[in-house]
């Protein structure tokens, strides 16, 4: 296992229509953007002081390969180059080499070893970077892996970023779901195999709430859809599995109905 331990720092999101999706997701969250400058349309996002992520259009790569409107999960590195070496060896792949964003940092896209797919990150400034450890209203509170296979999954991050089991739930005929740490005192994700009827693995992220059904009112009103919930799960917390107008997922999570 690495000595470093590498946590989630940033979520964005790729889009068909980023006017929309600000509408949208300012209305379900009361985020407040500002436009990043420079040659492509990024919007920076934040929960009042705190930054969340971004809002931009398919990249024309990823357009290419056949990416959907979704969110993105950016996990921090000690060093973008080593780390998507480090995944390549390990059974992962690379979608886009590394490269850098000028006066903010090095990122690459790659895919884990059943094709999840993730975003390597090294910040020039790390003080900027939001703590994930924060369960403010409006910010990722979960970061949830639909696996090939879960436990192999969990086996594969805890090598390359210093993740630690908290604790395994039997969810009896769907399988185990691995709790895990990324360093905080808290579980910052979760981890299952994926459902037969889901395509391919992937990356779900559930943005912290105060109130759960006022929240998929906002959803409903703004255009988007609740795929399933709301519904409770340990904690007690409540959850709720949604899509925005473009076919994003997204996924909402609070302590209250």
């Amino acid at each position: 296992m690495t000595a470093v331990v590498c946590p989630f720092v940033w979520h964005d999101l790729i889009t068909t229509d980023t006017a929309a999706a600000k509408a949208f997701y300012a209305q379900v969250f009361g985020w407040s953007m500002q436009a990043f400058p420079g040659e492509n349309e990024y919007t920076v996002v934040s929960a009042g002081s705190t930054g969340v992520g971004g809002i931009m259009p398919i990249p024309a790569q990823a357009c290419a390969q056949g990416a959907p409107a979704c969110w993105q999960g950016y996990i921090a590195v000690p060093d973008v180059d080593i780390w998507a070496a480090r995944i390549q060896a390990k059974g992962g792949s690379i979608l886009q080499a590394a490269q850098d964003i000028p006066n903010v940092g090095r990122f690459a896209v790659v895919a884990d070893l059943h094709g999840a797919v993730f975003i390597l990150f090294k910040s020039k400034d790390e003080g900027a970077m939001p703590d994930p450890s924060q369960r403010v209203s409006g910010t990722v509170g979960w970061n949830e892996l639909h696996a090939g296979n879960g436990l192999a999954a969990f086996d594969w991050y805890s090598e390359l970023f210093g993740w630690s089991q908290v604790r395994d739930m039997d969810m009896g005929q769907m399988g185990v779901y691995r709790l895990f740490s990324t360093g905080g005192p808290e579980a910052a994700g979760g981890m299952m195999t994926k459902m037969p009827e889901a395509p391919s693995p992937f990356w779900a992220y559930y943005f912290n709430v105060d109130a759960l059904d006022a929240a998929i009112d906002r959803v409903q009103t703004a255009g988007g859809k609740v795929l399933n919930g709301p519904m409770e799960v340990p904690g007690p917390m409540f959850i709720a599995n949604c899509q925005d107008p473009q076919g994003a997922w997204f996924s909402m999570v609070a302590p209250q109905r």
